[in-house]
């Protein structure tokens, strides 16, 4: 029998779904409920504070990256736990640029066969709610809206106007809340502060929790989620489910150093668990704060985050800028995405025009600009034989980031289209055991990928000395 699930959607962005789909985690945890979120889209930084409010790691769901793996993913994070929080992406039904409703929140409620609770933001709506609600609700009937949240209630005349205009609809008001400056999170040029570098304030989520038990009808929401259509599916959902069956008989012990702090956090839980799930040891390490590579390191995993906000630190750690070349040297194979591709550079420009030596495997200096310079769904060619795959093979990944690379010299790693297959060009580079490229993959859509990695890890891989 299925996870009880809700997906919590917006009917366009900024309207609080991340603040009320983690408030929503935070009180059903606080009640004891085991939550498991997820997060619509190719999102790094919300998954985070949903992770820090249940205590569960938040798995993205994303049809571009997942593909048919999705649901399978799906059920196997919620496996195990009392109910599902999905938050949404932009408006609920805007999904992959040039194609419609492909990938919005509504395909997903679709797909999970979620519930859907729609959050309004009224502060400057009257009567004028209840045409926009109709509008939603009645676009396409197979998307089940169950309920919808009121915020930025101005008073209580507004709250009872509202109310009203919408009554006649047949959608329960599960819940409403005013302004509350308290709420508010840092933002920065990507988005939201991920939540290991922001750290809230002591007593946020207490807070928040407070609010949500106070403003929401909790316990209408987990009668809605417990409607939810069951889905039947087996008992152990694991690796075979959502991987080709050579790749779930594949078993390589091999250990894969994943760097991991305040300056890199972007990493898919799903697809660091097809590296275990297919024999990997993963190790995390401070590219911050650590001298060297993991003892035993015949991997490494370089994701994405913001390196652009920790240059000094980064560089003032010359030991571990050492143990990486010396690992580069040995022939050990090192995988880097965007920020990854950036630290792994000889040299990095911050946006105050202020210059840091990078590690210098990649030749090629990085320098971020004050405009977003790629962003949106790719496709991947990859340009030549290489830990990954052949060249030929073709990927699903995406970009997101606002500094420029200029390469001294350069084997390029991909060709690039966007979803709608507009030529991006050439990018990133390949070299040995050298991988780096700003495209971020989720190797839960491509286990193929991972195993190739691992499978080079395995034969070129001889392991860190414990002297360096």
């Amino acid at each position: 029998m299925g996870t009880p699930r809700l997906l919590i959607a917006g009917t366009h962005s900024g309207v609080g779904k991340t603040t009320i789909s983690t408030g929503i985690m935070a009180a059903l945890a606080n009640r004891g409920l085991k939550v498991q979120g997820f997060k619509v889209g190719p999102d790094y930084i919300d998954p985070s504070y949903h992770t820090a409010a249940t205590g569960r790691v938040s798995r993205n769901l994303d049809v571009w990256l997942l593909g048919n793996r999705l649901v399978p993913s799906f059920e196997r994070a919620a496996s195990g736990a009392d109910i599902a929080i999905i938050e949404g992406v932009m408006g609920l039904f805007d999904g992959i640029k040039g194609q419609g409703a492909k990938g919005s929140p509504a395909e997903i409620a679709l797909m999970t066969e979620a519930p859907v609770i729609l959050v309004m933001d009224v502060r400057a709506m009257g009567y004028s709610t209840a045409a926009l609600l109709h509008g939603f609700a009645t676009f396409d009937s197979r998307v089940n809206i169950a309920g919808v949240i009121l915020n930025r209630i101005g008073s209580a005349s507004h709250l009872a106007m509202v109310k009203e205009s919408i009554a006649s609809l047949g959608v329960p008001v599960v819940g409403w809340l005013g302004k509350d400056e308290q709420l508010t999170l840092p933002e920065r040029h990507l988005g939201l502060v991920p939540f290991g570098e922001n750290d809230c304030q002591k007593g946020y989520f207490t807070h928040l929790a407070r609010v949500m038990e106070q403003g929401l009808n909790l316990d209408r929401l987990l009668q809605l989620a417990n409607k939810s259509k069951a889905r039947q599916q087996g008992a152990n959902i694991g690796c075979c489910d959502s991987s080709p069956a050579d790749t779930c008989r594949v078993k390589l012990p091999v250990t894969i150093a994943v760097a991991r702090d305040e300056a890199f956090s972007f990493y898919y839980q799903d697809g660091l668990d097809v590296l275990s799930d297919a024999g990997a040891k993963i190790v995390y390490f401070s590219p911050l704060h650590d001298r060297k590579l993991p003892l035993g390191t015949q991997g490494v995993f370089i994701g994405g985050g913001f390196p652009e906000q920790f240059l000094p630190g980064l560089a003032a750690n010359n030991s571990m800028y050492r143990s990486l070349q010396w690992a580069h040297g040995q022939r050990i194979p090192i995988y880097a995405e965007c920020g990854g591709l950036m630290y792994l550079c000889e040299k990095i420009t911050d946006f105050d025009d202020n210059s840091f030596s990078g590690v210098g495997l990649v030749p090629a200096e990085s320098r971020m600009t004050r405009r977003l310079q790629g962003m949106g769904y790719r496709e991947g060619t990859l340009q030549q034989d290489c830990m990954l795959g052949l060249a030929g093979t073709k990927v699903h990944g995406h970009e997101f980031h606002y500094s420029t690379t200029e390469y001294s010299r350069q084997a390029v790693a991909y060709r690039l289209t966007t979803a709608n297959g507009l030529d991006k060009g050439l990018e990133g580079y390949v070299a040995n055991n050298l991988f780096a490229s700003y495209l971020h993959l989720n190797f839960a859509g491509y286990p193929e990928l991972a195993i190739n990695f691992l499978r080079t890890c395995a034969t070129q891989g001889g392991g860190m000395w414990a002297s360096r």
